[in-house]
């Protein structure tokens, strides 16, 4: 079995897409996933499955297309690719700097164009500062106004290709949460 962490597009955000984490799990069962778990409610869910990526991704859309009455934003890793990245840490050069914020951008597929980085965006205080895989890391700075840049269309408009971020504080929080369950 394989342990997968999907992380969903615009579920509970700004009532977009607004769906109880019950009915999203009922949803990963009926397409054969196990030991599905949600952590907080914008669409994390942690599952079991012995099935590859793209054929866990067709049943997961058709169950997801009914449940949310249009196309979902389903972007898959297993939580070994995920428990490496955290590992690994690609922020810690930015650790020292205060009062900024870490995102892991998530990407649907293979960037259509590959950028130079870093890649700035200034007005949003947002730097894509490396990758790794379809995994695009973002730290955002405040601007003079003290509001930080939320990196999804910046990095969809870069890399030609659908995005999802996620808060570096919330990636590492699943993959304790998941690694716990798991031990169990």
């Amino acid at each position: 079995m394989i342990t997968y962490l999907a992380f969903m597009r615009a579920v509970n955000v700004a009532g977009h897409a607004v769906v109880k984490m019950e009915a999203l799990r009922g949803a990963f069962a009926a397409a054969g996933c196990r030991n599905v778990r949600t952590y907080i409610q914008s669409g994390n869910v942690i599952f079991e499955s012995a099935a590859g990526e793209q054929a866990v991704l067709r049943k997961l859309r058709g169950e997801l297309r009914t449940l949310l009455g249009q196309e979902p934003g389903i972007f898959l890793r297993t939580l070994e690719e995920i428990a490496e990245l955290v590992e690994r840490n690609p922020f810690q050069p930015f650790q020292s700097e205060r009062s900024v914020k870490f995102y892991v951008a998530l990407l649907a597929e293979a960037p259509g164009v590959q950028p130079k980085f870093p890649m700035l965006l200034p007005k949003e205080g947002l730097e894509a500062f490396g990758m790794s895989g379809r995994d695009v890391f973002v730290v955002s700075r405040p601007n003079d106004k003290g509001f930080y840049g939320f990196p999804n269309n910046f990095i969809e408009k870069g890399f030609r290709t659908t995005a999802t971020s996620r808060n570096w504080n919330t990636i590492t929080k699943i993959v304790k949460f998941a690694q716990e369950k798991s031990n169990k």
